[in-house]
């Protein structure tokens, strides 16, 4: 007997392999039957769902959060739920909830994950164990987080750490590798990490070699030296012999606007010397804490928090400084610590990166933050309502690829990411004609439209725009050597975008 029948769904198996028809069913958390459409319509089931007119593909995985404490303190989880998320990959940007050590409050960007009070993760394995009870309704693969590295060993993060730091460091991430971590992230371009210089980050990253990890960095800029920001990560993962993945690929600043086919084609450059990928949000505006070297008229920057003014939330920085007849910066100064969100990137570069082979889909959104940037809530339906269907920027069975196989090869999520016999059952079912994302910035907390049902670990946990109460979510420990994920989809052609010059 099966638990659950999917009949006669189009399924999008997350290889890229386009659509097929098919009854799918589901048995002890896992994808027991992938056969022809109508063949299980006699089978016994617990549940049966008509899939005519849908489409089934793999659970999304979000490759790109910060979801780290709130896989904890707020289960349920709902932001990525609700668009077909069933696995988050947390501790990204150099910032993590675990191995740390607070002295006070936490450093600039680690306050995006909480406050001093939810960091409570003196090892990583405190923080596996903290996931497992918590028994969140999405599946957590974790990083380890130079940032909270350097948090731990150093007395001040303006400098490049001693060698005497550099051993303590490398001791916790040896451990939490050891305990499961997937890799390490940085976040260069942070001042908590914009002075530890390249050799710090190579003798860190040594560590990750022998457990067949990865190096996941924010480059150490993402405006006008972008290339030299990327010949940095390269050698860093060269050095160590391990993948990198570049965070949330993008050409910042106005300066920068047109430069995607350059920048892409030193990724297709680092990726002959090294594995490479990427990740990437699709809108044209980012989001982070308010940082004085963004600080410009060139676009808008919109201010979503404020600590020594609340009644600022939600107003454009330009307005704030007009209201108190200062200059931007000024401003700027005055309001931190405080989130912006910066309108500082050109469509055209947003289409290109996103249509790139090696592209995977992270929301990076920022689930503390009261005026979220709307992808916390829609980043994957837009891929698929907005960017797939509407723009044509790439077929379905691509973009679904996109977020499903290439991620789960790419992070070592061993059985998840594709529809196949034997696999575990993350599964979101979604009506391709209306799926799309309802999130704006003016209104960023509204659920997507068009996803019918996900199934995490088997359990259906929200079906037609409601969560149901059984979370099946578990940690997920790095499987296997990540190398060898980067030989999965060997590809390399570039897909141009329609409608754009390459």
């Amino acid at each position: 007997m099966y638990h659950t029948v999917i009949g006669a769904v189009r399924v999008l198996d997350g290889t890229g392999a386009g659509e097929f028809m098919a009854d799918v069913a589901l048995a002890d958390g896992r994808i027991a039957a992938v056969a022809a459409a109508g063949a299980l319509a006699g089978a016994s089931t617990r549940d049966r769902i008509d899939g005519t007119d849908l489409v089934l593909a793999p659970g999304f995985i979000d490759v790109h959060t910060h979801d780290d404490t709130n896989v904890i303190r707020k289960p349920e989880m709902l932001p990525k739920l609700s668009q077909g998320v069933t696995t988050v990959v947390v501790g990204n940007c150099g910032i993590s909830a675990s191995p740390v050590a607070l002295r006070g409050d936490p450093p600039d960007p680690m306050n995006l994950l909480g406050r001093q009070h939810d960091f409570v993760y003196p090892t990583f394995a405190d923080y596996t164990h903290a996931v497992d009870a918590a028994r969140p309704a999405v599946n957590v693969a974790a990083l380890v987080g130079h940032t909270a590295l350097r948090n731990n060993h150093m007395d001040r993060l303006d400098r490049s750490a001693t060698a005497h730091e550099i051993a303590g460091m490398r001791a916790q991430l040896r451990d939490a590798l050891e305990h499961g971590a997937i890799g390490l992230s940085t976040g260069l371009a942070y001042a908590s990490a914009f002075d530890a210089d390249t050799v710090e980050v190579k003798a860190l990253a040594e560590e990750l070699s022998a457990f067949g990890a990865l190096y996941t960095t924010h480059l150490r800029t993402e405006f006008a030296a972008i290339i030299d920001a990327m010949q940095e990560a390269f050698d860093i993962a060269g050095h160590a012999r391990v993948p990198v993945i570049v965070s949330h690929l993008k050409c910042a600043g106005a300066g920068n606007w047109g430069r995607s086919g350059e920048v892409l084609a030193m990724l297709d450059t680092g990726g002959k010397m090294v594995p490479v990928g990427c990740d990437c949000y699709p809108y044209s505006a980012s989001s982070s804490t308010l940082d004085l070297k963004q600080v410009t008229s060139d676009f808008d920057i919109d201010i979503t928090w404020c600590t020594p003014h609340p009644e600022m939330a939600g107003r454009k920085l330009a307005d704030i400084a007009a209201a108190w007849n200062v200059s931007l910066l000024d401003a700027a100064r005055r309001l931190q610590p405080a989130g912006a969100v910066y309108h500082g990137m050109h469509e055209d570069d947003v289409r290109r990166i996103l249509a790139h082979r090696l592209t995977m889909i992270g929301s990076d959104g920022l689930p503390n933050d009261p005026l979220p940037h709307p992808r916390l809530w829609g980043a994957f339906p837009r891929v698929l309502g907005h960017y797939s269907r509407d723009m044509n920027l790439f077929p379905l069975a691509q973009a679904v690829h996109k977020m499903t196989g290439l991620s789960a090869a790419r992070f070592g999520l061993a059985e998840r990411g594709v529809i196949r016999e034997g696999y575990h059952a993350d599964l979101v079912l979604f009506d391709p004609a209306t799926v799309i994302d309802r999130a704006t910035f003016a209104a960023p907390v509204q659920p997507a439209a068009g996803i019918e049902g996900v199934w995490v670990n088997g359990t259906l946990s929200y079906r037609q725009g409601h969560a149901l109460p059984d979370r099946a979510g578990r940690w997920l420990p790095r499987s296997g050597d990540l190398r060898a994920g980067f030989d999965a989809y060997p590809d390399s052609t570039l897909t141009h975008p329609k409608g754009i010059s390459s």
